[in-house]
């Protein structure tokens, strides 16, 4: 079962939200938060396996809760849901250790499907803004990690730069002329160096540690 907290500040899509996970048997809402502090303290408390967080809120907006959640409780995963696709929204969720960022246009198929990929270790984003994921992220030189990815390759550290600038396996292979199969493969051993579970994870890895340029 993997147990939810649900912030927002607007009743309405609380409840909306509620409705909505609770037609699936394997989430469980163990509480909801109208502001990022309450999000902190029912965090505490309950220990979720994830926080579905809005961004613009009173008290501790979502930025401020997710750092400070991420700071306390590592473990728990945070899935932005929010109706803002700013980069500066997008960029900051992300660096203050987001797992995952949907807007809330987002199918109830497809929040449900997210909620059970992010406590699988997964990182879902939204296709409107995951292309400015990528660009904002490859803009900001973050300090280095000497050890982290040190097992990569030279051109699988070349497969990876163009997978963070937000290229699919076909455009990596027209670029590197090399088969798409052989593209997989990279990007396979590349997922297996850095423990990551998909591509995204691996971007915003290399980008946040200076992988990649």
């Amino acid at each position: 079962m993997i147990n939810v907290i649900i912030c927002d500040d607007q009743d309405v899509v609380c409840q909306g939200l509620n409705a909505i996970l609770s037609t699936s048997d394997a989430i469980k809402v163990a509480a909801i938060a109208n502001n990022g502090l309450e999000a902190l303290e029912y965090a505490q408390k309950h220990q979720p396996d994830v926080v579905m967080m809005d961004l613009k809120m009173p008290i501790m907006n979502g930025i401020q809760a997710t750092k400070a959640i991420k700071e306390q409780l590592p473990e728990i995963k945070i899935l932005i849901l929010t109706t803002y696709d700013a980069d500066a929204w997008l960029f900051d969720a992300i660096r203050n250790g987001a797992d995952g960022y949907l807007l809330k246009d987002t199918s109830r198929e497809a929040l449900i499907e997210a909620i059970e990929a992010i406590a699988a270790g997964k990182t879902p984003v939204d296709p409107k803004v995951a292309g400015k994921l990528f660009q904002q992220l490859s803009k900001v030189a973050l300090p280095g990690d000497t050890t982290l990815g040190r097992d990569l390759s030279n051109r699988e550290r070349e497969v990876l730069r163009l997978i963070s600038h937000g290229m699919t396996n076909a455009e990596i292979a027209g670029q590197l002329y090399l088969s798409e199969g052989t593209i997989r493969n990279y990007v396979s051993g590349i997922l297996e160096k850095l423990d990551v579970e998909d591509r995204t994870q691996a971007a915003v890895l290399a980008l946040r540690h200076g992988l990649v340029d």
